[in-house]
């Protein structure tokens, strides 16, 4: 296991993707932002549509991506950085989805904040995940992000225990290490150690 470059991310592969603000600083101030961010990504995935989002005085755009270019195992909004599973699924660099979504985001950003300079601290980072062992210890890291996970509405734990219906995720294969039964998703999950986090670490960040 090990970081890949954005250039070198191929098909058929799992990666962790890791960003967060730039020095540290929040990039999720209120609900809003968010929703936003989500909203973005379900636009570039191409399960949602937004042609025309009013900034100010101008217009943004922005388009889905092909689709079934890329599968988002599950995710993570913290106020300050996010996580992301996700499997590429075609030629088409996951450098492009975080690229579209960020970018449209960081303008949403800096136009409702007045913030300048960047939003982000530097490329998003991502390392491969190659077994299903780590794939699924790797998601209970994620969704144990926050203090109570099943009390967060920005991490796609929710939506694997049978909560919401969220659309920005496939749950089947997760669900399909735990015989497609979300309660022992759940117990797994809230199950998660130190001696668990150890066992996958080269796969994390620092958040």
């Amino acid at each position: 296991m090990y970081s890949r470059d954005y250039k070198i991310l191929r098909p058929g592969n799992c990666y962790h993707i890791f960003n967060r603000g730039n020095n540290k600083e929040p990039i999720f101030l209120e609900d809003q932002d968010f929703l936003n961010f989500l909203k973005r990504l379900k636009i570039a995935l191409g399960i949602a549509r937004m042609p025309l989002v009013k900034q100010g005085a101008s217009l943004l755009r922005i388009g889905p991506l092909p689709e079934g270019s890329f599968t988002i195992l599950c995710y993570c909004l913290m106020p300050n950085h996010y996580h992301f599973l996700v499997r590429q699924n075609a030629e088409i660099p996951v450098s492009k989805l975080v690229t579209k979504v960020c970018t449209s985001y960081a303008s949403y950003f800096k136009n409702k904040y007045g913030h300048t300079g960047h939003i982000f601290q530097d490329q998003f980072k991502a390392k491969s995940v190659d077994s299903d062992t780590y794939l699924k210890y790797l998601s209970a890291y994620i969704h144990n992000n926050p203090v109570d996970p099943l009390g967060y509405d920005y991490s796609s734990f929710k939506d694997y225990v049978g909560e919401r219906g969220g659309q920005v995720c496939d749950r089947s294969l997760l669900l399909g290490m735990f015989n497609n039964d979300p309660e022992e998703y759940r117990k797994f999950v809230l199950g998660f150690s130190q001696q668990d986090r150890e066992s996958i670490k080269d796969l994390l960040f620092e958040d």
